[in-house]
Order: structure tokens, then C-alpha cells, then sequence
């Protein structure tokens, strides 16, 4: 299988060829058990966008799989409605299902106190 400048080298002196016959080309092929020939594309295609510079998956993440969407500290009123803080965002700050808070609505903002805290004086 080729990788780095040697697959953008084959892709490029391929040209207007079909995908498939690319593929096979790079060597991005496999036998089944009733011995046809299976074309790897995922593979491939993952391996020309590393080619090009673009790292993803288990090696970007340091192994631990998918990293997923990262945190936008952003949300907005749904259509019913109400305003959602997910899982992330409490998992972070150690919250647990039951915790109870304080709804305090200041000027353009919404803030959340634990009950039983000792509240800060607003601004």
C-alpha cells in the first residue's frame, strides 16, 4: 500500500482513471474468504488525506478513540423554549444528577448557585 508523497505521486500520474483501478494501484486491496478481491476506499481515501496533511482519528486523540465535538461554551433557547446545559458541561464542573441551584437573572445574563452556597454580590 502506498502512503505520503508516494500515493499523491500515483494519484496525480493516474489522472481521469476510474477510482476503482486507482485503488487497486495503491494497493489498497484485500482477498475474501471466497477469494474475490475486495477494494479498501475507506482506507485509502484516509490514507491521501494524511498524505495531504490532514492527521485524524486514534492517532490525533492519543488512542483513546474518537475525540468528538469540542466544547463551544454556546447554546441557544430551543423551540419549546427552554435552555440546555449538556453532559460535558457538568461533567466538567463535577456536578451530579440531583444537584439543585439557584436561577439568578441579572442583566443579559442567567447564573446557576448552588443551593446553600454563599452567594457573591451582583455587579
Amino acid at each position: 500500500m502506498l502512503i505520503g508523497t508516494e500515493l499523491l505521486a500515483k494519484v496525480k500520474e493516474f489522472g481521469d482513471g476510474s477510482k476503482s483501478d486507482l485503488v487497486r494501484a495503491a494497493g489498497y486491496l484485500s482477498t475474501k474468504k471466497d477469494g474475490t478481491e475486495r477494494l479498501n476506499f475507506t482506507a485509502f481515501y484516509e490514507a491521501l488525506l494524511e498524505a495531504k496533511g490532514m492527521i485524524f482519528g486514534a492517532g490525533s486523540s492519543g488512542g483513546k478513540g474518537r475525540p468528538g465535538r469540542s466544547l463551544s461554551y454556546a447554546t441557544k433557547v430551543q423551540f419549546n423554549g427552554n435552555l440546555m446545559v449538556g453532559k460535558a458541561y457538568t461533567s466538567q464542573l463535577g456536578l451530579e444528577p440531583g444537584d439543585e441551584f439557584e436561577i439568578k437573572l441579572g442583566r443579559k445574563q442567567i447564573r446557576l448557585v448552588p443551593l446553600g452556597a454563599a452567594d457573591e454580590e451582583e455587579e
